[in-house]
Parts: structure tokens; sequence; C-alpha cells
């Protein structure tokens, strides 16, 4: 079965295979951003000025400052919101259309054949999930053949913390391996139209209302 994703939208459907069917595939519910997801998208705009441009911080995102500065001094050639896809054969593609999977790197930098990955974080690092930099790493190894080495972290910028990965060219098969049971279980999905629920003490703030499990917050 024919399907596209990225990492969030994986994460969507392992949280909830009934959601992500009636908000991604039915399209008949919308999940409005919420005030941290707005949050998260005007500091991602701010980090992503400076670090491009030079466009001075705001007075309240001067906390990352120190942190931003240290990345721009980091050799090589800089990506800030790279976007990069995939197609079915896991080579470079288009990001707007025959994609298979796509994503945007915060901020990549290319220097030979080392390369950093940084994705920024507003929340805190209790639930991080490492497969997103694993994904950007497979990204990045396709659209940069040169690349051998990859140094990656997710950066928690209000809580100065930052979780680490690191990955290597030879060991793509492993890294795609990650993802391959969840990407069999979607593929199962669409072949048989077959959304599970899966109740959670999040299901308050979920907008598929028509859902057994709904109940008002």
């Amino acid at each position: 079965m024919n399907f596209t994703w990225s990492f969030s939208s994986l994460k969507d459907y392992v949280n909830c295979p009934k959601q992500y069917q009636e908000i991604k595939v039915l399209k008949r519910f919308y999940k409005a951003p919420t005030q941290a997801m707005t949050y998260g998208n005007e500091v991602h705009k701010a980090l992503e000025d400076y670090v491009n441009t030079g466009i001075p911080l705001a007075k309240n995102y001067q906390y990352a400052k120190e942190t931003l500065d240290h990345l721009i001094s980091i050799d090589g050639i800089k990506y800030p919101e790279h976007r990069m896809a995939l197609n079915k054969d896991r080579e470079p593609c288009s990001y707007g259309k025959d994609y298979w999977v796509r994503g945007i790197a915060d901020l990549l930098i290319i220097d030979g054949a080392d390369a950093f990955i940084i994705d920024y974080k507003t929340g805190s690092s209790k639930f991080a999930d490492v497969k997103q930099l694993k994904l950007m790493a497979l990204m990045t190894f396709a659209h940069f053949p040169e690349v051998m080495n990859i140094k990656a972290g997710l950066l928690f910028i209000n809580h100065n913390d930052f979780v680490k990965g690191e990955y290597s060219r030879d060991k793509i098969p492993e890294l795609w391996a990650v993802f391959d049971d969840i990407l069999a279980r979607m593929d199962v999905s669409y072949e048989t139209d077959t959304w599970q629920t899966n109740p959670t003490p999040l299901c308050g703030w979920c907008p598929v209302y028509t859902c057994e499990f709904h109940r008002e917050r």
C-alpha cells in the first residue's frame, strides 16, 4: 500500500491508529494547535532566523544565545530548517511531491565527511525519542553521499538539556530496521482498513468525538 509519512505522523499512528485514521486519512476531524505547539513554532522561527541571518533574538529568547553561538561556531556549511525527502527506493526526491518519507532538520551542518544534526525542543527531555534523529540521519546520508559520520542531538532549549546520538554510514540497514515494524503495522492498517483505538489519559484532548473512548475534559 502506498502512503506517505514523517516522524510526526508515525508518532501519531503509534499513539492511536484510530485518531490517525480520522485526522490524517479520512480528514473528518482537525487537531488544532495547542498553546505549547504555537510557542514551539515561535521559538523555532526565532532560533532559525538567528542562526541563518543573524537576526537578534528577542529578549525572551536570549536564554538560548550561548547555545546557538556554540552551534554557529561549528565548522561546516549550515543548513537551517533543511527539508529532505526520500522516495520508496529510499533515494533523494522532491520534498513537495512523489515522496515516501520527508522531514525537516532544524539545523544541519555539513563538514566534509562529518555532519551535525540539531533538533530544537521546547518541552522536557523526559520523553525524548531518538528515532527522530535516526530518521534525519538516514535522510542526510541519502542526500549527502559524502557524509560518513553524523553527530546528532535533541536540544531541549528551555532545560539546557541535550540528548545525543551518533550514526555511521555502515549502520544504515540497522537504522532502517528501527522503523520496519511500525511501517509494517501501518501498511496492514491501510491494506485492511483496520485502525485500532488506543485509550489513554489524553483521550480528553482528542478531537475525534465519535470515538467510543472520547470524553469531555
